[in-house]
């Protein structure tokens, strides 16, 4: 089995601004080091063969004319909108500083 280490594992977590207790660590460690073991095994299978594909079965990828049309209606684009500011979408503030957390 792979192994990952507390320090890799809480350096991640804290890249990914989640925070563990000690318990969520210890299973992360070795939940992760399961999936990197698995990841490993996958890495011996002979691919050379198989060609590159995006999905198992061809799909088709209908198109249409690039038309423009008429606007669309502000009321009707912010009518399922959580909140709003006049005829925009309100949104949280996500610039800021590197705060922990």
């Amino acid at each position: 089995m792979s192994h990952i280490s507390r320090e890799e594992v809480l350096h991640i977590s804290r890249l990914a601004r989640l925070r563990l207790s000690e318990e969520e660590v210890l299973a992360m460690t070795r939940d992760l080091g399961a999936i990197l073991s698995y990841v490993e095994q996958l890495q011996a299978v002979d691919t050379s063969e198989v060609v590159p594909t995006a999905h198992a079965l061809p799909l088709p990828t209908p198109l249409r004319r690039d038309e423009p049309t008429g606007e669309l209606d502000a009321e009707l684009a912010l009518a399922n909108a959580p909140a709003r500011r006049g005829t925009a979408f309100a949104v949280p503030k996500v610039l800021g500083g590197e705060e922990e957390g």
